[in-house]
């Protein structure tokens, strides 16, 4: 990777290209935080039943974009025009009526409501001007709900519908969150990081469902880190870097490398960031893993300063045998040898006082304390390393170790002391990392690594995986991203119905064999 002083004249911003069937313009928008100029003076318009997606490194100010378009937040000045009415601010509900549904990163779904109120209740509530009326209409929130499924691939039964959203796998909530988007008559649908979750075989699905969208004028505004998905869809892309708008056209003129380079001003090397060969003795030996329901006989290996990869659709059984490894849902049976000694692994706190760090597939409501510091965040598995003589925390140690590991991953604050909250989705991911570093582990779970992340953080987190294994800690990544396996794996294992099916060598592997495997399996389990 190198980094370049200066830039390409300005691309060309086609004037005339939205013109005609406008849905949406935003004009000179202005939006400060604290200090930070986080949207300079943006304008874009939005057609019906056109395809555009919205880029950049995390900070650039897309989320901030999106949220003034769908009323979460206010601009400080400039203009939305909503089919050529001027708002100089819409409110939720207002965004709800013009037509505007967006799915945020974070999903935004009601836990304690079951799948059909999560998918419908928006509909009764705009009609309501905000307000609920005492008696839902039950009937017509599950013929809207079971619609929007449909449309999305997911079950319709009865059974589905009634089940509470925190007991679905993220991905399927991820999919709940987008169908509750499209089951209103949405004239614009943003959707921010929909695929981060799922398999390719959903991305492809989505995909259908976006065709759908357009064919039937709906505008649809993707905010993604996946250059492979914005070529693939087609459409309009739109880049922003340190708050401005620097690139604007079709998706067909511009390679990977020429939106890499827009979105981040540098070039970024896309060979394998795998380059040292383990040498070391096995780190983690697991035996004849087993939990019902889950997984079974799963055996492997990995040695002192290996990478290796667990991949598979969703229902494989590959997070359950993450949360197993790092104790958060034990394995009913079998064996794990760490560093040599048999480790028992019943619950998180055994698995941090055997050295090893969990890095989970959500890390917001699975990760962080939003609410509280970066400090804390990084400290809070070694509290009891940190304690004064008095018994309390020593907030000297903790900030120095803080400022540590902030300095070693390029944590991008000004200080410690601000809310995790305030970081962009790169930052937060590496002040996650950090907390395990902290704990001075032998082996790393990483699930999801780099997902909601731009490809500049991926750049900087792949580079620190790999420093890590030079200091002979193990690290296992899972993940669907097959890129991301290849480049920094030495093996990448496939799991399917909860059993490992195969064992790549990751260094001469070609994407299409390790997709291949993955589609042997589907087609399997669809027959």
């Amino acid at each position: 990777m190198s980094t370049v002083d200066t830039l390409p004249p300005a691309a060309p911003q086609d004037a005339d290209a939205c013109r005609g069937r406008r849905f949406l313009e935003v004009r000179d928008i202005h939006k400060r935080f604290a200090g930070v100029h986080a949207l300079r003076g943006v304008s874009l318009s939005i057609e019906r039943g056109q395809i555009y997606h919205l880029i950049g490194e995390n900070g650039c100010g897309k989320s901030t974009l999106i949220k003034i378009i769908s009323g979460a937040q206010p601009p400080d000045s400039g203009m939305l025009l909503v089919e050529d009415r001027e708002y100089a601010a819409l409110s939720p509900i207002q965004a709800l009526k013009a037509g505007i549904e967006t799915v945020y990163q974070d999903l935004s779904l009601l836990p304690n409501l079951c799948v059909a109120e999560n998918i419908a209740l928006t509909q009764q509530l705009v009609e309501g001007g905000g307000h609920l009326a005492r008696r839902l209409d039950l009937r017509r929130l599950a013929a809207t709900a079971a619609r929007a499924l449909a449309t999305i691939g997911l079950p319709t039964e009865a059974r589905f519908m009634r089940q509470r959203v925190d007991e679905l796998p993220i991905a399927m909530r991820q999919l709940v969150s987008i169908a509750r988007s499209i089951a209103t008559e949405a004239k614009l649908v943003i959707m921010d990081e929909p695929t981060t979750s799922l398999t390719k075989r959903e991305v492809a699905n989505l995909i259908g469902v976006v065709d759908k969208l357009r064919a039937q004028d709906v505008a649809v505004l993707f905010v993604t880190h996946k250059l492979d998905e914005c070529k693939a869809i087609g459409g309009r892309v739109v880049i922003f870097r340190d708050g401005q708008k620097v690139l604007e056209g079709d998706t067909r003129d511009y390679s990977k490398a020429e939106l890499s380079y827009w979105m981040t001003g540098r070039r970024l090397d896309e060979t394998r960031y795998r380059s040292e060969q383990p040498q070391g003795a096995d780190l983690l030996v697991v035996r004849n893993f087993f939990r019902a329901g889950a997984f079974a006989e799963v055996s492997f290996s990995l040695r002192r300063g290996e990478i290796v990869g667990i991949t598979g659709l969703l229902d494989s059984g590959r997070n359950e045998l993450a949360q197993a490894l790092a104790g958060v849902a034990p394995a009913d049976s079998g064996t794990v040898d760490l560093a040599g000694r048999p480790v028992s692994l019943s619950c998180p706190a055994d698995a941090i006082a055997a050295g090893i760090g969990y890095l989970p597939e959500d890390r917001l409501s699975e990760g962080l304390f939003l609410e509280k510091s970066i400090r804390e965040n990084i400290t809070v598995a070694v509290l009891n390393r940190l304690l004064g003589s008095f018994g309390t925390i020593d907030t000297d140690r903790a900030g120095v170790l803080a400022d540590r590991f902030v300095a070693d991953l390029q944590i991008a604050t000004p200080n410690t002391a601000l809310s995790v909250q305030s970081l962009s989705g790169g930052n937060q991911q590496r002040v996650l990392l950090g907390r395990w570093l902290a704990i001075d582990p032998q082996l790393l779970i990483l699930h999801g690594p780099t997902v909601g992340v731009d490809v500049g953080s991926k750049d900087t987190i792949y580079r620190i995986i790999q420093r890590l294994t030079v200091q002979g800690i193990g690290v296992i990544i899972i993940s669907d991203d097959l890129p991301e396996l290849l480049q920094n794996c030495d093996r990448i294992l496939v799991m399917h119905k909860g059993r490992l099916t195969d064992d790549f060598a990751a260094d001469d592997l070609d994407e299409s064999v390790l997709y291949e495997a993955l589609a042997a399996e589907a087609e399997t389990e669809a027959a």
